[in-house]
């Protein structure tokens, strides 16, 4: 299962078997199913409420960008140019100027600023947009690496370059608080070095999170701009002594590769693990036994689904004619958080049977407790569920590999190799040796690391920074 070529049938087996998504004709593109969308609308309301709390307001920005536009800052069109799609032509008559479909949206957003910020008065400038985004990836996997996928990205602009930082770092929090508290997933908050950085960024910080094969993903970015893109796009303001300065930008996103990371890290064999707070069904109850027999456990099951609906808690009724095994593998792939079994017995002795997703043994409950029951059992899955994940990531987060030779043996004797705390003198070369030697890139120079590294793990002189190393999606 931990074997790369295992874990991503598992994974590839899992999205299908649990109706999260399908495939297109066009290569890399997804069709998000019901129960897979409805995931990414937990996770987006959760943050738009952060947003909006932050003082950010949401817009929408064009999906085609002139290739001009990408001209103007040279990083950045170095660092997109290899992912870009263009149209060439509209109907049937060649166009004047190419058009990108867009990999992000700095270039179309700071020609607007260029028109919308002349004063100090203007900034800051705090806008959002919910949109898909194209990346014309080489190798692509359903959530986590796709040729469109769906995402959101904010643009700020600020008079200095202080609170330009202050809010990068606001961002970051923000991803990092929902990240653990709503998806259950423990990250490592840092900077990323020069090679990770966003292509035209000053600096790059990332959330990172471990998912069960050891691999890393990259959760959620925050970027300080400087004045690059005001410089490039001519985003001035007038300030309070009536001069001219250039505005100070941030860009942050997240994207559906969250879905695919919730998946691989909580998962199991029999399929889905959710979060309750994300899952599209928290509670499924079922009849089981000759319940049509005794028509008084539909209409319990009924009076219970009310009552779980007046408290917010997503539930469905399953009282199809299937057996109660195929029932049970069904829910279980779909990853509904609780079930809740009642059947002719428990209903005499006034009690049903509870069971949490991510446990194995059962719990008999008293039909008069039952929602206070479940309300908490949420609460405690939802708790279970990190602290599982963040034992996972503690338990294969290494901290004592000090050499480029020591990590080869690593790597050779471990079935999950996991991520690495080591040193890093700041050398290019040094990151791209040990890249080629091991495919394991640096993820982030931790803000808060467990030790401090003093020596390179690559040239065994002095280290500047401290640096977590891992394989990658």
């Amino acid at each position: 299962m931990q074997q790369e070529n295992e874990f991503t049938k598992w994974y590839l087996k899992t999205i299908q078997d649990a109706e999260l998504m399908d495939y297109t004709p066009v290569r890399g593109c997804i069709t998000f199913r019901p129960d897979g969308y409805e995931i990414w609308e937990h996770i987006q309301a959760a943050m738009d409420q952060r947003f909006k709390e932050t003082g950010h307001r949401n817009a929408y920005f064009p999906m085609l960008i002139p290739e001009s536009f990408f001209q103007k800052e040279k990083d950045h069109i170095e660092g997109f140019s290899p992912e870009l799609p263009w149209v060439t032509e509209a109907a049937g008559e060649p166009l004047e100027e190419r058009l990108a479909l867009r990999p992000t949206s700095e270039t179309m957003i700071g020609h607007l600023y260029s028109k919308w910020v002349k004063s100090y008065r203007d900034l800051p400038l705090l806008l959002n947009q919910w949109a898909n985004v194209f990346r014309w990836e080489k190798k692509t996997l359903p959530f986590i690496r796709t040729s469109e996928f769906l995402w959101q990205e904010g643009h700020t602009a600020h008079e200095n370059e202080e609170e330009a930082r202050q809010e990068t770092m606001q961002m970051l929090a923000i991803y990092k608080e929902v990240v653990e508290n709503l998806l259950a997933i423990p990250v490592y908050d840092g900077t990323k070095t020069a090679s990770e950085r966003f292509a035209g960024a000053v600096d790059t910080f990332s959330i990172e999170a471990m998912m069960k094969d050891g691999k890393a993903v990259q959760a959620g970015t925050s970027h300080y701009l400087g004045t690059k893109f005001a410089e490039a796009f001519d985003i001035k303001y007038l300030n309070r002594n009536n001069e001219h300065h250039y505005v100070h930008t941030t860009s942050w996103g997240t994207s559906t590769r969250l879905i695919g990371s919730v998946i691989m890290v909580h998962g199991d064999e029999k399929g889905l693990v959710l979060p309750p707070k994300i899952a599209p069904t928290q509670v499924v109850l079922m009849p089981v036994g000759p319940f049509k027999k005794h028509p008084e456990i539909l209409e319990k099951l009924e009076e219970i689904q009310q009552a779980l609906k007046v408290k917010g808690i997503r539930v469905k009724l399953d009282d199809t004619d299937q057996t109660a095994g195929f029932k049970f593998n069904k829910w279980e792939q779909k990853g509904a958080a609780l079930r809740v079994e009642l059947g002719p017995r428990d209903y005499q002795n006034g009690q049903v049977i509870v069971k949490a997703r991510d446990e194995e043994d059962k719990q008999t409950v008293n039909l008069a407790q039952l929602i206070t029951v479940i309300e908490e059992e949420l609460e405690v899955m939802q708790a279970r569920l990190l602290t599982k994940a963040r034992g996972f990531r503690d338990a294969h987060s290494h901290i004592t590999i000090d050499s480029l030779a020591q990590l080869q043996q690593h790597i050779e004797a471990t079935p999950i190799p996991g991520w690495i705390l080591a040193g890093w003198c700041g050398s290019a070369d040094c990151e791209q040796k040990v890249k080629e030697q091991t495919k394991f890139t640096t993820r982030n120079i931790p803000f808060d690391p467990p030790v401090q590294k003093t020596t390179c793990i690559c040239c065994e002189q002095q280290a500047q920074h401290t640096v977590w190393f891992a394989r990658a999606y």
